[in-house]
C-alpha cells in the first residue's frame, strides 16, 4: 500500500483553533466560492507557469500549478484565454503534490469587493 505525504506551507500563520461549536470566520471577506476549470498563467519576471483553476471567489482562487510557486510570492495571474485581463495576485499558500502543486491565491486588487466587470465590446463597425 503506497502512502502519500503532502506538505502544505503558507504565507501568514495559522489561527488558533476555534472552538467546535463557533463557526469560522477567516472566509468572510472572499464571498463565495464557486467551482472552476479555467487555464490559468502565473507569472512574474523570469518565471511562468500553467496551471488550471479549482475554485474561485472574488478575493482570490484555488489553482493546481505544473511547476513550483512559493507562498508571499506576488504574480500577475491569467485566468481564460485573455491575456490582457491578468490581475496582481498574491500566493498564500501551497500544498506540494506528487505532480504538481495546489496553492491558495489572493487577488491583490480588491478588499471585499467584487471585481471589476469586464470591459464592453467595442461598438460594430459601420459597413
Amino acid at each position: 500500500m503506497l502512502q502519500r505525504t503532502v506538505s502544505r506551507r503558507s504565507y501568514t500563520p495559522s489561527p488558533p483553533l476555534a472552538a467546535p461549536d463557533i463557526h469560522g470566520t477567516r472566509r468572510q471577506e472572499g464571498g463565495a466560492r464557486r467551482e472552476a476549470s479555467e487555464r490559468i498563467l502565473l507569472k512574474r519576471e523570469g518565471f511562468e507557469t500553467s496551471g488550471w483553476t479549482l475554485n474561485l471567489s472574488r478575493g482570490g482562487v484555488r489553482v493546481i500549478v505544473e511547476e513550483t510557486v512559493e507562498p508571499g510570492m506576488e504574480y500577475q495571474i491569467v485566468i481564460g484565454d485573455d491575456d490582457s485581463a491578468s490581475r496582481r495576485a498574491l500566493v498564500i499558500w501551497v500544498q506540494d503534490e506528487a505532480d504538481g502543486q495546489i496553492a491558495g491565491v489572493q487577488f491583490l486588487d480588491v478588499e471585499g469587493e467584487p471585481p471589476p466587470p469586464p470591459p464592453p465590446p467595442p461598438p460594430p463597425a459601420d459597413g
